[in-house]
């Protein structure tokens, strides 16, 4: 199955600004494809503000949640695969969602016997 992170990212960001709260992701910014300004990274993490009034052009996908931010002044375009979103939360009281560490998922194996199953009509 694919991963249930970003249906839930997406589900709590609309839970949170309903409430007429602020959502806010932490992020690991050192995960691989992260693009967010490095100044302000603390300890290899970064929380961004994704609320409605602080970014531009939202997008949260299955793969990559993205959108366009000033950080300092300075516009930024902001990369960051979904794998890297650590939490979601409201600023205000903190309520939200940590998420653990994903393992990729094995494929299926053959069956016992290396021969694969198959149906047949029987009359």
């Amino acid at each position: 199955m694919t991963s249930s992170r970003p249906y839930l990212i997406r589900a709590l960001y609309e839970w949170i600004v309903d409430n007429e709260m602020t959502p806010h992701i932490l992020v690991d910014a050192g995960y691989p494809g992260t693009s967010v300004p490095q100044q302000f990274v603390e300890n290899g993490k970064i929380v961004l503000n994704i609320g409605p009034f602080a970014v531009q052009g939202l997008s949260i996908e299955n793969e990559t949640l993205g959108f366009g931010a000033r950080f300092g002044g300075v516009a930024n375009h902001i990369v960051v695969p979904i794998a890297a979103v650590q939490a979601i939360y409201a600023r205000e009281n903190g309520r939200g969602m940590v998420f653990a560490e994903e393992e990729e998922t094995p494929p299926p194996s053959e069956p016992e016997g290396g021969k694969k199953p198959a149906l047949r009509v029987v009359k």
